[in-house]
């Protein structure tokens, strides 16, 4: 393991997170998946491991300090998210890694390209 290049993709992905609210799995997965040679799953797994403290507690208050959380819509998305993310990191351990990651492309491709043709 690389520390310094560990150290260096949290801190593109952190920047990338709190600058533009990405969350951090758009550029972590493919990095740890084609830098770090692991495969979805792990590439995944440890991504959720790793986003929650410096996400949700550090870039959340610097948001906070700046009034910009509504808190009657985060605590009703975070009450799906929990339901959510338990489902779908059951269904997501159980698809092979080759279709998991095309499934992830996917959503990828979708979402750029309605971000790049939106309106």
């Amino acid at each position: 393991m690389d520390i310094v290049l560990c150290l260096s993709l949290g801190l593109v992905a952190g920047m990338c997170s709190g600058l533009l609210g990405i969350g951090g799995a758009v550029i972590m997965i493919p990095a740890l998946v084609f830098m770090f040679g692991m495969n979805q799953h792990m590439a995944q797994g440890t991504t959720l491991a790793l986003m929650v403290p410096p996400i949700g507690l550090l870039a959340a208050w610097t948001y906070f300090k700046g009034g910009y959380i509504d808190f009657k819509v985060a605590a009703f998305v975070a009450l799906g998210f929990l339901i959510g993310g338990l489902l779908g990191a059951r269904f997501a351990v159980n698809i092979d890694g080759p279709a998991l990651k095309k499934v992830f492309g996917i959503f990828l491709l979708m979402i750029s390209l309605k971000m790049i043709f939106m309106k």
